[in-house]
Order: structure tokens, then sequence, then C-alpha cells
């Protein structure tokens, strides 16, 4: 294939995925405010774990607690989230379709075996980042109970719409990021890179070093979605330096068993 057939390719797959994109938000826009049968409407996850805080933490305007909204001080403000909130979910929609494109540009240069190889690591790392993704959803509640009632009895706090959405999509894509971590791990082992014998002798580092990234990475630094997200991740990499492991015993059983089937060279007899 020519430079100029590819870029072609390009072109045509890239006009594919921001199509399919643009259609998601679309469908997005629609669902912010509307439930598809037993799926709640983006509006309500996305208040979701604003909402389930006590009505003592966060403003409330309506009586029995029943009027939790996100505080919108702008003409544009909620027009914005909105159109903020429908693109994030065009484009989690549309994953399927753009990175169906996106492996169909990029699979036609790959051996079968890096076909394989490729198709497990993007499958294994997408589900790690979903499920990432949902303990930051399920750690939002909790974050925000802290960080809502640590000063309450002088303040009350009227989160804006466009700062809470900041935060919750910060979360989850930094939690969704790190879960990838142990997928790094094994990928470096695979090519020779980290052993499991010194990933074993760094064990204690490791851990120190995931603690203090998720004190850093977590945003707002609060106690519970940091905590929660250095355990998980220990535990993550924990899972993958055990797969280190495996790998690396494999490795030395194959190299044992060829180095013993390997006949010797045939020296020749020299001459008198």
């Amino acid at each position: 294939m020519s430079l100029a057939e590819h870029v072609f390719e390009l072109r045509r797959r890239l006009a594919v995925a921001l199509l399919a994109i643009a259609l998601g938000t679309i469908v997005g826009f629609w669902w912010y405010d509307h439930a598809v049968g037993v799926v709640p409407s983006l509006g309500a996850l996305l208040t979701g774990p604003y909402c389930s805080l006590p009505v003592g933490a966060r403003l409330d305007l309506g009586p029995g607690g029943q009027g939790c909204r996100l505080l919108a001080i702008g003409p544009f403000d909620q027009f914005l989230l909105r159109l903020k909130v429908a693109a994030t979910a065009g484009a989690v929609v549309a994953a399927p379709i753009w990175l169906t494109q996106l492996w169909g540009f990029v699979v036609p240069g790959l051996r079968p075996v890096e076909r394989r190889t490729a198709r497990w690591f993007i499958g294994t790392g997408s589900l790690l980042f979903v499920l990432g993704a949902v303990l930051a959803y399920l750690v939002v509640a909790e974050a925000l109970n802290f960080l809502l009632t640590v000063g309450s009895e002088v303040q009350v706090t009227a989160l804006g719409g466009d700062a809470y959405f900041s935060l919750v999509l910060s979360l989850v894509v930094v939690f969704g990021a790190s879960f990838l971590t142990p997928l790094v791990v094994v990928a470096l082992n695979r090519v020779s890179v980290l052993s499991y014998a010194r990933l074993a002798h760094w064990r204690r580092g490791i851990i120190v070093g995931l603690f203090a990234f998720a004190g850093i990475a977590t945003p707002g630094g609060d106690p519970i979605s940091m905590s929660a997200l250095a355990l998980t991740l220990c535990v993550l990499v924990e899972i993958a330096i055990q797969v280190c492991r495996v790998h690396d015993r494999r490795l030395a059983r194959s190299a044992a068993r060829a180095a013993l089937t390997t006949p010797e060279p045939v020296r020749a007899s020299e001459l008198p």
C-alpha cells in the first residue's frame, strides 16, 4: 500500500470514528435527562454520589431533602455541563466503533503473533480501565462525604456543576489509567526488561511508591479515594508479579529442556 493510500485509509477511518462519536454525543445529549428503561439518565448518574450525601453535607434547595441539584452561576453553565457529559458519554458509547477503526488501521502491519498479543493486551487493558472507572464512581460518594463534612459546622458547600463533573471525571480517568499499571508490569516482563526476581526484591519499595502515587494522583487528596486506589493497585500489582513469576519459571524450564536436547558439536580429531 502506497503512502497516499495509507493517508486516504487513515482519513476514512478517522471520519467514521468522529461521526460515531458525534452521533453518540447526540444520544448522550438526549439521555442527559431521560431514563432508558431501568438505566437512569446521565444527569441522575452524575449527581447520584453527590445526592447520596446527608442533607447537612450539601446545599439543599427543596423540602425534605428532595432539592438536590448542582449549582449553576452563569447563563451557559447548564448547557455546557450537559454538552460535556454528552460528549463524554458519546465517546464511551462509540468506543466499540472507533476502537474497531483504530484496530483496522493498525492490524495490517502486524504479524499473526503480534496480532494475538495486541488483542490480548487491548482486551485486558479495556477491562482493567472499566474496573478502575467503576471503583472511582463508587468511591466518589465516600470521598465527597469526607471533603464536604470536614468543616460542616461552619460552612456548607454548594458544588458547581463544572467543578463537580471535573472531580468525577478526574477520579474516573486516574483510577482507570492506574489500573493499567499491572498490565505495564507484565508487558515489561514479557520483553525481558523486568524479571520476577527484581520485582520481588523491589516489592516493598513498589508498595511505598504506589501509596505515594495514589496520594499525589487522586484529586482532592482525601484519604478515602487515596486508600482505595493504593490498596487496589497493591493487589493488582501483586497479581502481576505472580504472573511474571509463572512466566519466568516457564522460560527457565524451556531453556533447561533446550540445553538437554541440544547435542554437543562434534570436534574433528587432531591429525598427528
